[in-house]
């Protein structure tokens, strides 16, 4: 499993990014209030739709791309 936590400097006075790999598979990727991946369910500003899992690196990149579209910074 892995698990990191880290404390994102952006306009919303400090996000919280959640990322959580299991070795079976399951997963959970948070952006604070505004984006989240868990499991076969993406929520994006509270609107929740089916999400189909295809690789950990597609994961990254949809939630990347949630996460600037719903107005959320990485680098």
């Amino acid at each position: 499993m892995v698990l990191e936590t880290v404390l994102v400097a952006d306009t919303v006075a400090g996000t919280v990014l959640t990322v959580e790999l299991h070795d079976d598979l399951r997963y959970v990727l948070r952006y604070g209030d505004l984006v989240e991946y868990s499991n076969a369910r993406r929520r994006v500003r509270g609107r929740s739709t089916p999400y189909q899992f295809r690789s950990v690196e597609q994961l990254r990149y949809d939630f990347e791309q949630d996460v600037r579209a719903a107005g959320g910074f990485l680098v």
